[in-house]
């Protein structure tokens, strides 16, 4: 099923330098870029992408080491320029989750974007109380997506167009 997904390079991946790198690894595997801009997001924006559901989410890691990990999100969000971008494609979402890798890194395949470049464990940012700094967002499932990119983007942003992937499978 052809979908869209969005993505954003958090501000340690903008800070290292590993924009062109990270994208090409999407572009390869035949998901098409619809949109992308570079935002440096303020406190309103980012609690807008790390909406007060995600408390939920967290509350278990708030109750055990008494952080509020929404906070920290969007704390981290603010740190920097955050390149953002819709991915379509066929699957979009579960081909992007499986080249992202897990959430925390240590945990990541090798070959997965966390796993070749991010290293911190859940158990150390929990333990040393910093932020587990794991480069890139990809929206979860269709739900997330359908929520996120409209935060990030106009419909007018989005752009359709063929690539040879769309050729390819469209025939």
């Amino acid at each position: 099923m052809k979908e869209r997904t969005l993505i954003l390079f958090k501000p340690d991946a903008v800070q290292r330098g590993l924009i062109g790198e990270i994208l090409s690894r999407f572009e390869k595997c035949g998901l098409k870029i619809i949109g992308m801009k570079m935002v440096w997001a303020d406190e309103d924006f980012a609690r807008k992408h790390y909406r007060e559901d995600l408390d939920i989410r967290y509350k278990e890691v708030e109750i055990k080491y008494g952080r509020n990990v929404r906070t920290e999100l969007v704390k981290y969000l603010k740190e920097g320029p955050v390149v953002a971008f819709v991915l379509e494609g066929i699957d979009a979402i579960k081909v992007t989750r499986k080249i992202v890798g897990s959430t925390y890194p240590n945990e990541s395949a090798a070959g997965t974007i966390r796993g070749d470049f991010a290293h911190i464990s859940k158990e150390y940012a929990n333990t040393h109380n910093v932020m587990v700094r794991n480069l890139i967002h990809a929206s979860g499932d269709v739900e997330d997506a359908a929520e996120e990119i409209p935060v990030w983007f106009s419909p007018k942003e989005l752009h359709s167009y063929k690539t040879v992937h769309d050729i390819i499978c469209l025939e």
